[in-house]
């Protein structure tokens, strides 16, 4: 803690240990004013295949941001490289990808979207309903592990990580 000369009435300039400059007051931890309006920048990266096959970044809002990788892993990573010749802090600032495919194609990775979020959504009501039979099994029929295993098409093991999982 820094020694401050206390300015205020009476003080008659002894030195106080209990104030310090207010560039001081924040937490250790607390963000600067100025790095949180960096943090709140966020930016769209266009990703184009080239006649090559490499993938080409743009930062279209930043003429001039562009970069290429063989990939679209190494694209991104570099296009934040070459971002950060623009602006300051580039890894407080959040990219959106917008990766430029033909329509088929785009329609189709929407469909697997879908139907990824079905499947966990199945998953999910097929976790609960697995409950509730081994639960059914084991309180109403009163039916060893091994028989609610084969009863289920799964292991014993298997059912025996649901039972504690279940609580």
């Amino acid at each position: 803690m820094r020694e401050v000369l206390d300015d205020s009435a009476g003080s008659q300039g002894r030195r106080s240990r209990a104030r310090t400059p207010a560039k001081h007051r924040a937490r250790p931890r607390a963000v600067p004013r100025k790095a949180m309006v960096e943090t709140m920048k966020r930016y769209t990266v266009r990703y184009e295949r080239d006649e090559g096959g490499w993938w080409v970044a743009t930062v279209p809002r930043i003429r001039g941001c562009h970069t290429q990788g063989r990939s679209i892993e190494e694209a991104r990573r570099r296009i934040r490289e070459a971002l950060g010749l623009f602006i300051d802090n580039t890894e407080r600032v959040d990219l959106r990808d917008e990766v430029e495919l033909p329509k088929d194609v785009q329609k189709t990775l929407r469909k697997v979207a879908e139907y990824r979020q079905d499947v966990e959504k199945l998953q999910k009501q097929s976790a609960g309903a697995l409950e509730k039979a081994i639960k059914q099994l084991t309180e109403l029929l009163n039916l060893s592990t091994r028989d609610q295993a084969d009863l289920l098409g799964l292991s014993h093991q298997r059912i025996h990580q649901i039972k504690q999982k279940a609580g």
